[in-house]
This record gives C-alpha cells, sequence and structure tokens, in this order.
C-alpha cells in the first residue's frame, strides 16, 4: 500500500469518527471548555455546565428508564443516527425488557449493545490477531518499511579505507 493510499485511508476513518458534538467554548463567557468525564464540560472561567450527545443522551436516558431512540432524539436534539452509533459503538445499552434490540453484524443474533454478539466478537478478535501475526512476518518485509533490501545478502554495505 503506498504513502498516498494510506494517507486516504487515514482520511476516511477520521471522518468516520463521530464527535457527538462537544462543546469546545463556553456560550456564556467564550471561554475553552473542559472534559469533566461522561459526557460533561465545563467552563473553567465561569464554571458553566454543558454536555455533548451523549452526555445529553445519557442523562435523559437515566431520567427516563425504558425510553426509546426516538423518544431520546426528540427530548435532547440528537440525531437518532447518532444514538443508533452510540449503541454500535457499545456506550449505550438496550434495556433488558425492551422489544427493540440490535442484529449482530455476522451471525444476526439479537444483542443489546455492540456490533457483534460475544461469540462472533471473539471470532473476529481472533481473526485481526491472525491477519496481524501474517503481515507482521512477512518474508519480505524487514522493520517497518515495506521496500526490499538492496544490495548483496550478507555482504558489507560499508569498508573502511586504510
Amino acid at each position: 500500500m503506498s504513502r498516498e493510499e494510506r494517507i486516504e485511508m487515514l482520511k476516511k476513518e477520521l471522518k468516520a469518527v463521530n464527535t457527538y458534538n462537544r462543546p469546545t467554548y463556553c456560550e456564556k463567557c467564550g471561554a475553552v471548555m473542559v472534559f469533566k468525564g461522561v459526557g460533561e464540560y465545563q467552563c473553567e472561567k465561569c464554571g458553566y455546565l454543558d454536555y455533548d450527545d451523549y452526555g445529553k443522551v445519557r442523562n435523559y436516558i437515566e431520567k427516563h428508564m425504558g425510553a426509546n431512540v426516538a423518544e431520546a432524539s426528540k427530548a435532547t436534539g440528537v440525531t437518532q443516527k447518532a444514538i443508533r452509533d452510540m449503541l454500535k459503538e457499545a456506550r449505550l445499552e438496550i434495556a433488558p425488557n425492551s422489544t427493540f434490540f440490535l442484529r449482530c453484524e455476522i451471525c444476526g443474533a439479537a444483542i443489546r449493545w455492540g456490533r457483534f454478539c460475544p461469540k462472533c466478537e471473539t471470532a473476529h478478535h481472533r481473526e485481526l490477531e491472525e491477519m496481524a501475526r501474517k503481515s507482521r512476518h512477512r518474508d519480505d518485509m524487514f522493520g517497518y518499511s515495506t521496500e526490499r533490501r538492496q544490495g548483496e545478502e550478507g555482504s558489507k554495505r560499508f569498508t573502511r579505507e586504510e
């Protein structure tokens, strides 16, 4: 894979990362908002509290147990797609008594969070580890470069002139 292809791949991955509308500047005084945890941000100057999308949805769900995606979206202003993404990232969990559920992307089993059921997740990670091992131990690679070695095998590259 060329350098340009790797850069394009990384750009696509970064675009796919959801920031969930994190507040960076205070609405009240304009100072910097500092992350305090669990989707909560506090102004370093005036102490104003604000929440990113995850914090808003989490707070709503804690107060309204069993709320569905549409209700949480309407109440918080967070898109349903963002809430579904949070479920797939295992940041949120579907209530045990809910009729709504996600499907495992490999076998189709009903799950309450994430992308895979526990059985498929284990198999998926083992497969990724095996692919990493194979790519790491290829014969034509040395170090972190994909270039082939130059020159004769086993010969000195530099000789001291006397």
